[in-house]
This record gives structure tokens, C-alpha cells and sequence, in this order.
């Protein structure tokens, strides 16, 4: 049995058929989502089609949420807000009542799914060093809590008091610690690395591995400028940024 660990798609089609071609190569036989299906990008309904079909477990992300509802967007960055009010006028009312549905935070077999923080989730915190992951990991009952939000694959460990984060490609955890790992983003990584990514876990060899893939930004990008979308949207992906 294996696990790709999905986040952050964000409407980015062409690196969400490369991504879940990936996982068929590396022998993945479950999936989960781990929230941010839609937004920024510019096939929210081809995307969200695609996770639902999959029947698989998901949790809400902010703009899960955001897109799902009619609230004002007061404070928002002006591009995020221009995406979202455009990702609104896509969704059918049953594509939003699903993704208003949506749990913020699902146990998973012996591992758990978020897409931000356990100590909040509705809040949308975000978890870049190891003073953000602290406040999650007395809210974690289980060995390993798989996250997104940040778009940044990182991974934290506590051990006893100790918590240690870094950058990782694959490892293997280890009895009596805990884990809380960002899987990346398909949709629009922000590591400076444009590539999509996200995570092979296999529960019976105890194995994480971090996945990047390239695909078709430049079809990306046509279709978010097509779209009347905010250029600056385009232009990240080339970035990872």
C-alpha cells in the first residue's frame, strides 16, 4: 500500500494530470488531498471534477473555503482577491457545497491530513519554522501529520522536547518521534523550484518521499492570461514562487 499525499493543486490542470501520471509509475494505490483544490489558476472546474471523481479523502483549504462562500474579500492581496471572485463565477452550486463540506482536519488509516495548522485550522496559520510547527504537534495523535498551505516542502520532527526542520527528498521515520510534513504544491510551488511536487508515503516501509515533477507551465500560463486572470499569476510559475 502506498499513499500520494496531494496539496495545493490550485486550478493548475496540466500539473495535476503530470502529477497523478507520477503516481501510477511509482505504485501509489491510495491518494488523499490535502486541501486548495481551487484558486489562482485557471481550471477550477476540470480540477475539482478530477478530485471528486477520486472519491478520496480531502480536507477544506483556505481557498477551498474562500471560493465556496460569498463573504467579502476585504484585506486580501488584490490578485488573490481577482482569483478568487473569478473561481466563484466558475463553480456550480454543487461544486461549492462540496467544497463547503469538506472536514478541515481527517484522520487517514494511522496518519493525519490538514491543510494548515492542528492547533487552528479555520485560522490558516502558516507553519515555516519550528516555532509554528510547535504548536501543532500537541494537537497530533499520530506518528506522522501531513500539511500544506505554505506551498514549501518541509519537514519537522519532534523528539521528546526537541524539534528539528529541514528540507528533504526522502527519509524514513523513526519509533517515538512525530512528524509534520509539508507536502509541496502541484499547482504552484514557492520554493523557488517551478517544478510540481508532492508525497509518496508508504505506512509499512515507514517512507517518505518528496516527488518534483515538470510539466506544461507555458500551457499553464496561456490559459490564466486567456482567462483575464492576474498576469502576475503567469508569471510565478515560471518562478516557483
Amino acid at each position: 500500500m502506498k499513499f500520494a499525499v496531494i496539496a495545493d493543486i490550485h486550478a493548475n490542470l496540466e500539473a495535476l494530470q503530470v502529477v497523478l501520471e507520477d503516481t501510477k509509475q511509482q505504485g501509489c494505490t491510495h491518494y488523499v488531498c490535502l486541501g486548495d483544490v481551487v484558486g489562482y489558476n485557471a481550471n477550477p472546474r476540470e480540477c475539482l471534477e478530477i478530485i471528486r471523481a477520486m472519491a478520496l479523502p480531502c480536507v477544506k483549504g483556505n481557498h477551498d473555503e474562500y471560493c465556496s462562500m460569498e463573504d467579502k474579500l476585504d484585506g486580501f492581496n488584490p490578485h488573490a482577491a481577482e482569483a478568487v471572485n473569478w473561481t466563484r463565477a466558475q463553480l456550480t452550486a454543487d461544486d461549492k457545497q462540496w467544497l463547503r463540506d469538506l472536514k478541515y482536519v481527517r484522520m487517514v488509516q494511522t496518519f493525519t491530513i490538514v491543510h494548515a495548522t492542528l492547533d487552528g485550522p479555520p485560522r490558516w496559520g502558516y507553519v515555516f519554522d519550528k516555532l509554528a510547527a510547535a504548536a501543532s504537534f500537541p494537537y497530533q495523535n499520530t506518528q506522522v501529520c501531513f500539511f500544506g498551505h505554505t506551498h514549501v516542502p518541509v519537514a519537522f520532527v519532534r523528539d521528546g522536547t526537541v524539534i528539528r526542520g529541514g528540507t528533504y527528498s526522502k527519509f524514513r521515520m523513526e519509533a517515538g518521534k512525530k512528524y509534520f510534513v509539508n507536502v509541496g504544491a502541484v499547482g504552484q510551488p514557492r520554493d523557488s523550484n517551478p517544478k510540481a511536487a508532492y508525497v509518496v508515503f508508504d505506512p509499512r516501509e515507514g517512507t517518505i518521499e518528496l516527488r518534483r515533477l515538470e510539466y506544461d507551465i507555458a500551457a499553464a500560463q496561456k490559459k490564466i492570461l486567456a482567462a483575464g486572470l492576474p498576469p502576475r499569476l503567469a508569471e510565478r510559475l515560471a518562478y516557483g514562487r
